[in-house]
């Protein structure tokens, strides 16, 4: 059939277009697709993660040093309310913080607010030795259709990382959302490592059982354990059950582990780290290993910035569905091209528009007279 939409032409428009990521400005501004073509097309079509690994795969660069790291973001949703997809959750939101640069947003804490929004839960790989990372999978939070939870994405995503996708990675680096008994032991069970912080307000035990639980934000620390961490329990876990925790400082330094400017000044936080790695003796390695965390926050805002992943104003299910899909693809692919042209996300897309200011300066559409 002649001028027959495909994923690819979707993909194409998401990839150009600047500001609107409507369908309506699709069709006012193509030449083979109406409105009603592209709609008919996104209701019809079904766009799954696996589409992300059949693109991503072949530009992984492998290492058994290599982490994964799942997380959730909510796509914001405030102003509609028909959008089948749509439910109220927690969205985690970053503090403002001023500096000698003036405001700028910084990955600091967990505070969160109830916003109406779709939850996706993500996940990426990360090599550490070439300091790189790839969306691999992804889920979108829909209890009411499969049952599941957020806590339960993640461990699917694991699995399938693990047994379908086989790929090489020595641990998992996760949010203190996902340290919960049944995410923690399934990835014990899988010989695998993780590095998550602990809520402050986790009980936790340093005594062998001589002492009651306490906050873990009340243990006291030698100058030793501040070094090179100390054996704990937590609460709920099996009797024998042990891990290392790490108190580790987050300053304008760590916050430089996440690509954030090291000129800007940011007050200290401690996050207490726990991991199951009880030969780790470095606070120093802990602290560097769970700065590669902050790269799929990179991956949440430069989706939602250059992709019009929360931009789509359609009803249906599969309609939003698939245009999250294509929005992750659409990422994936400048991503891959960032890298090849040793340049960033923002620079490519940004770049679209050069041309355009080229031309009009030459030759201009819109031309200015004065009086």
């Amino acid at each position: 059939m002649a001028n027959k939409m495909t994923c690819l032409d979707y993909c194409q428009y998401l990839l150009v277009t600047q500001i609107n990521y409507t369908l309506t400005n699709f069709a006012d501004h193509s030449s083979k697709f109406s409105h009603d073509k592209i709609n008919r097309f996104l209701k019809g079509e079904k766009i799954t993660p696996r589409l992300i690994w059949d693109n991503v795969e072949s530009q992984l660069v492998l290492n058994e040093s290599g982490y994964l790291i799942f997380d959730d973001t909510v796509l914001d949703k405030n102003y509609s309310f028909n959008v089948e997809l749509v439910r109220r959750q927690a969205a985690r939101m970053r503090h403002r913080l001023r500096s000698r640069l003036g405001k700028q947003s910084f990955p600091r804490g967990n505070a969160k607010r109830v916003i109406k929004g779709i939850g996706v839960v993500t996940c990426i790989y990360v090599n550490p030795m070439i300091d790189q990372f790839w969306l691999i999978d992804y889920r979108i939070y829909e209890p009411d259709n499969d049952g599941k939870t957020k806590l339960e994405h993640p461990q699917d995503m694991l699995l399938g990382a693990v047994h379908h996708k086989q790929i090489p990675f020595q641990g998992i680096l996760m949010d203190t959302w996902y340290a919960t008994k049944n995410v923690m032991l399934l990835i014990e069970s899988l010989n695998k490592h993780y590095y998550c912080p602990l809520k402050n307000n986790r009980q936790v035990d340093e005594s062998a059982g001589f002492n009651a639980y306490q906050r873990v934000d009340s243990l006291d620390w030698n100058d030793e354990e501040l070094k090179q961490g100390k054996i704990i329990k937590i609460k709920g876990f099996p009797k024998e059950h042990k891990v290392k925790l790490f108190r580790v400082e987050v300053s304008s330094r760590g916050h430089a582990l996440s690509g954030l400017p090291t000129s800007v000044s940011c007050p200290y936080r401690t996050d207490y780290v726990v991991t199951n790695d009880l030969t780790q003796v470095s606070t120093k390695a802990t602290h560097k290993a769970c700065g590669f965390r902050w790269r799929i926050e990179q991956l949440h805002r430069e989706g939602k910035q250059l992709t019009g992943w929360e931009k789509c104003q359609c009803r249906k299910v599969r309609i939003q569905r698939n245009h999250i899909g294509c929005a992750l693809l659409v990422w994936v692919r400048l991503k891959n091209l960032a890298l090849v042209s040793n340049s960033n996300v923002y620079q490519l897309k940004n770049s679209l528009l050069d041309n355009y200011l080229i031309q009009q300066l030459k030759n201009p559409s819109l031309k200015m007279i004065l009086a």
